[in-house]
């Protein structure tokens, strides 16, 4: 996609904001090569790194809250329907990654809201079933926007850090390279965080 590439090339607040907010409903646009560069060149001067963060995470709200009205108004059967289509299939979507959000949702409650933001496969459709379940929109927002902040933080500090080591040519391979390793420690980690919550509920319930 060639319009992906010239947007990826001129990343400014207005771009990254713009592919943040598609990332985050089904275009596939990869969040990693976004942030991470333009944190990149943030640590270069041309752009300010707390910015980018702001309008990154600022996207990633208008994108979910897009998916989220998606559900909340058009319903499972529509929804299904959508992602079994042929522009569903473009944006990488099928029935089965819907319904993996959805489980995902459902098994975990709101703190899924958070966590889904951080998983690879799910980040961009968690906030689907936020919309089918009818979540409280302000608390969907503060889930979301603590999530997508915490996940553009992380990738804003990768971009940081290799602008030390890694010429501007390799950047994107690199980007890439060290984001397979990150994903796996989020993972590791939300499972730690998930199984956590799990025992302090249960041993409240145990307790009553």
């Amino acid at each position: 996609m060639s319009w992906l590439s010239s947007l990826l090339g001129n990343l400014n607040y207005g771009t990254i904001l713009f592919l943040m907010m598609l990332e985050s409903t089904v275009i596939p646009v990869p969040s990693e090569l976004v942030v991470a560069p333009a944190a990149y060149h943030a640590a270069g001067g041309n752009l300010n790194i707390a910015l980018v963060i702001l309008f990154a995470t600022i996207g990633a709200d208008l994108g979910a809250t897009i998916n989220y009205i998606a559900g909340y108004y058009l319903g499972r059967p529509l929804i299904y329907k959508f992602a079994n289509s042929k522009l569903g299939h473009l944006c990488l979507l099928n029935q089965a990654k819907v319904e993996q959000s959805e489980k995902y949702f459902y098994n975990h409650g709101m703190v899924a809201t958070i966590t889904g933001r951080l998983l690879p496969g799910i980040r961009h459709l968690i906030s689907i079933p936020a919309g089918l379940a009818k979540m409280h929109y302000g608390k969907f927002l503060l889930y979301t926007t603590i999530g997508a902040g915490a996940w553009n933080c992380i990738l804003a500090g990768l971009g940081w850090y290799l602008h030390s080591i890694v010429p501007v040519e390799l950047l994107d391979d690199k980007i890439m390279e060290y984001g397979e390793y990150i994903k796996f420690a989020i993972i590791g980690l939300v499972v730690l965080a998930i199984v956590y919550f799990v025992i302090k509920y249960n041993l409240k319930r145990f307790k009553k």
